[in-house]
């Protein structure tokens, strides 16, 4: 049993023997009365946590894990960062909530340091409760501005959980939920490793795609499509990098046609790339900078950014949308016909505003940019050079894929897209054997400590990863 600084004590000062037996009485109830998520209810084992400090947790027999899943990608502060749990703390002593048709100085501090953060002129902040909802709200907004109804988005990517933006989504947990009547239509992105354009380099691969989209755009009729949507760096469907000038281009499509660009930055923002938000990555070309490397003044804009997640690193439930000044004047003198009991509740933004100052005032951004370039990224690549099972490693920040393969040469995923394998539960299994708690989707291990992380504990996650892999090498074709 191993506990905080090896003694019985975990880091909450709670005794370990006292939380393991809460915790056990907390799986036990778990069992008879939660219904989880994404789970066939009666074939799941959830792990019970019973502490967590930094980039660790405690599960219910007292292991220390590293975590290298930032949970749900969202704590990007780490666990338990004392300047935020204070925050909230202080927060419910003044004013524990309010409803959001009154100011309150948590959510208009908020809202100014994000629209402090977001490109171009996207000045206005509406809250919701998490990242599907400020999806679900950014398309309502894009279509009663356009008057249009049709939402483009890709395939491989994720978009939230709810009606609207499950149907948004192109993966497969769409499938079971749509009936073909949203509104969506799905298209084909860049992922050169798995190009359906049969390119063979990144130039390639962004000109078709952006051939590919803008044929989409014509055959489903220019004046019907409302947005087009697309996680700046797609998350939980494999952290594909858009390749050099992409996103520019989709930008110059939306003008073209009067369509309304959205970036969802749910998973991606807040750090998570080594920037605040992960589209300040691409630039747009127009001061000689390229497509990448972006500054401030040439970054890709789009009309609208939703969030969650990281901007208060998942300690109170919190998203919303940045909207730009256009968007805003339509709803100027014409009410905007949406809202949340919690939006913009006041312990949510009171922790944004602690993280927000924390990230900035610790240097988390750019610490989550020099692990990435320096330490993870590197490391993943050595990883990828020395095991044959690793397919391609891609990423930014603290932001990683790891796709692994049962032939490198056909490129054979080790589990199917859409599913597992007991390749991958091996895996999975090997990695919480030896101390760290990983994020995997289908044939993929993702590598996303939080943007905080040390150089020694993104070390310990690489040297557990490199064990993996070996069991993953076995089976190899």
């Amino acid at each position: 049993m191993t506990a905080s600084l090896e003694t019985n004590v975990l880091p909450s000062g709670e005794d370990v023997s006292t939380a393991i037996a809460a915790g056990q009485r907390a799986y036990e109830l778990d069992r008879k009365h939660v219904f989880h998520s994404w789970s066939a209810q009666a074939q799941i084992d959830p792990m019970p946590i019973i502490a967590a400090q930094g980039s660790y947790v405690w599960d219910g027999a007292g292991r220390k894990l590293l975590d290298f899943s930032s949970q749900l990608v969202n704590t990007n502060i780490g666990h338990q960062h004392p300047r935020v749990t204070a925050a909230i703390a202080a927060q419910a002593q003044k004013l524990a909530t309010i409803a959001p048709q009154y100011a309150n100085d948590a959510r208009s501090e908020c809202a100014r340091l994000i629209a402090e953060r977001t490109p171009g002129d996207l000045n206005r902040v509406f809250f919701t409760n998490g990242g599907a909802d400020a999806n679900e709200h950014a398309v309502r907004m894009a279509r009663l501005h356009t008057g249009r109804y049709k939402v483009m988005t890709r395939y491989r990517s994720y978009h939230g959980g709810t009606d609207l933006a499950i149907n948004m989504t192109g993966d497969p947990r769409r499938w079971r939920n749509d009936y073909g009547n949203s509104g969506m239509v799905h298209f084909d992105g860049p992922f050169l490793y798995r190009s359906v354009f049969n390119s063979e380099n990144e130039q390639q691969e962004c000109e078709r795609a952006l051939e590919h989209l803008e044929r989409r755009v014509a055959l489903e009729g220019p004046s019907t499509i409302a947005a087009i949507v697309l996680e700046s760096v797609p998350g939980t469907a494999g952290i594909m990098v858009p390749p050099p000038g992409y996103m520019a281009g989709v930008r110059e499509i939306c003008d073209r046609y009067g369509i309304v660009f959205i970036a969802d930055e749910v998973m991606a923002g807040f750090g998570r790339t080594g920037k605040w938000f992960a589209i300040q990555n691409f630039g747009t070309g127009r001061h000689g900078t390229g497509a990448s490397g972006a500054t401030g003044n040439d970054t890709v804009t789009p009309d609208l950014i939703t969030f969650a997640k990281g901007v208060n690193s998942g300690y109170v439930p919190l998203g919303g949308v940045a909207i730009n000044d256009a968007i805003a004047d339509t709803f100027a003198d014409v009410a905007y016909p949406g809202g949340l009991t919690y939006s913009g509740h006041p312990l949510a933004t009171a922790a944004a505003v602690a993280t927000i100052e924390a990230m900035e005032s610790e240097g988390m951004i750019d610490n989550a940019a020099r692990i990435g370039s320096d330490i993870l990224g590197p490391g993943l690549r050595d990883l990828a050079a020395r095991h044959d099972s690793v397919g391609e490693v891609r990423g930014l920040g603290v932001f990683w894929a790891i796709e692994l393969v049962a032939d490198a040469a056909t490129k054979e995923p080790l589990a199917p897209y859409g599913g597992s394998s007991p390749a991958m539960n091996a895996i999975i299994a090997t990695c919480k054997e030896n101390g760290m708690l990983p994020f995997a989707n289908f044939n993929r291990i993702h590598a996303v400590p939080p943007c905080n992380a040390s150089d020694d504990e993104v070390r310990e996650g690489l040297a557990i990863l490199d064990r993996a892999l070996d069991v993953a090498d076995t089976f190899m074709k």
